[in-house]
């Protein structure tokens, strides 16, 4: 199945001045895709670094999706790690020359110039929601930091990614706190090898414990639910939900 790593970029996220939020977005979206997100690293701003961490997940995930340092300041290292990681230059796009020219006309500066440099051989990829342009490099699709930006470029991803088969998600809220049900998770986790089964306490709330399983296959996570309910004191279950597709699923699990 497609596997995907997640190389989140910035000096301000490993010294806690900004929030991290693009991680829960892209993770979302890629379980939708029915690709599974297996690796996510955090690194500072500095293109050796960034090109070493490129040079090592690409070859070992079908996809590495970055975020961050794709602005015009000296921080804004990523394209060039890129280029490193692949042993290209940074070339100027004529593309974006000339796009960058028609926002900002005579106010156009050598640092909005330099928001067209790109590595050599890139592929420049827009959709209709965000007309300027992305770049891909062979597996490695780079999108901003800023949120609201990054969230903006996710249907390039769905457009461009190759999904693998859809997750079937469900979720079974209890009363039950886990130390109480440690013991037949352990038995029923056995029991269904094709499913993968959380467990997440809460401190407030209409429950206790949220249990997820998810599975490619929709009947292995229908009997694993099935198992699980069985097995919990019928008063301690407050609700299960699911049985949809991971699309669905994961829209749903924004709201918990």
């Amino acid at each position: 199945m497609p596997t995907a790593a997640a190389l989140i970029i910035g000096n301000e996220i490993l010294t806690g001045k900004v929030e991290e939020a693009n991680l829960t977005l892209l993770a979302r979206e890629l379980f939708g895709l029915g690709i599974e997100l297996e690796r996510v690293v955090i690194c500072p701003d500095d293109a050796a670094g960034i090109a070493a961490d490129i040079r090592r997940l690409r070859h070992r995930f079908d996809y590495v999706i970055t975020s961050g340092g794709v602005g015009p300041t000296h921080d804004d290292v990523t394209l060039k790690a890129v280029a490193h990681a692949f042993g290209r230059p940074l070339v100027r796009s004529p593309e974006l020359v000339t796009k960058i020219r028609e926002m900002v006309g005579e106010r156009c500066t050598e640092g909005h110039l330099r928001m067209a440099d790109v590595p050599e051989g890139a592929d420049l990829v827009s959709t209709p929601e965000v007309p300027w342009p992305s770049v891909v490099m062979d597996n490695v699709y780079v999108l901003p930091g800023i949120p609201r930006i990054f969230r903006m470029k996710l249907p390039l991803l769905r457009d461009r990614l190759a999904a693998g088969r859809r997750f079937y998600s469900r979720a079974v809220y209890t009363m039950c706190r886990e130390t109480d049900i440690a013991e037949m998770l352990d038995l029923v986790v056995a029991a269904h090898a094709e499913v993968e089964i959380g467990s997440y306490p809460v401190m407030d709330g209409d429950y206790r414990v949220k249990l997820t399983v998810d599975s490619r296959s929709r009947t292995a996570a229908d009997l694993a639910v099935a198992a699980l309910v069985a097995a919990l004191p019928t008063d301690a279950v407050v609700r299960v939900e699911g049985g949809r597709s991971s699309s669905g699923a994961a829209a749903a699990a924004g709201s918990h």
